[in-house]
């Protein structure tokens, strides 16, 4: 029995989630291990936003946006155009569906600072 070769992938944004998608494609499972980039992740709206993060996250799920390479498919944005209405930031545009990744991944991370503090 010859051991599989096992493979670490750096990848960040729309060019490396597409990398990590041939790849996965490519490899067995459990011969590949994908490190995303989180030093662009930043607050938005009082969310953690992980941009690289989602985007490999949701091109793996083979759910992303195929026109933008970015964002979920199919995406709807009445909270951004509300948001819009009454002034407040909108720079950075989340999708309707994609605030829920947002705003879970704020639950989780606000969860694991109590627990480890």
């Amino acid at each position: 029995m010859s051991a599989k070769s096992r493979y670490v992938l750096l990848a960040g944004g729309v060019g490396g989630a597409k990398l990590a998608l041939g790849l996965a494609h490519t490899l067995d499972a459990g011969q590949l291990t994908i490190i995303a980039n989180t030093g662009d992740d930043f607050s938005h709206l009082g969310l953690a936003i992980s941009p690289d993060l989602d985007t490999l996250m949701y091109t793996l799920a083979g759910v992303v946006n195929e026109t933008t390479g970015w964002g979920l498919r199919d995406e709807s944005w009445s909270c951004m155009e509300g948001l819009e209405t009454l002034g407040a930031e909108t720079w950075f545009r989340l999708g309707d569906r994609d605030l829920a990744t947002h705003l879970e991944r704020t639950r989780l991370l606000a969860l694991a600072q109590r627990i480890w503090a």
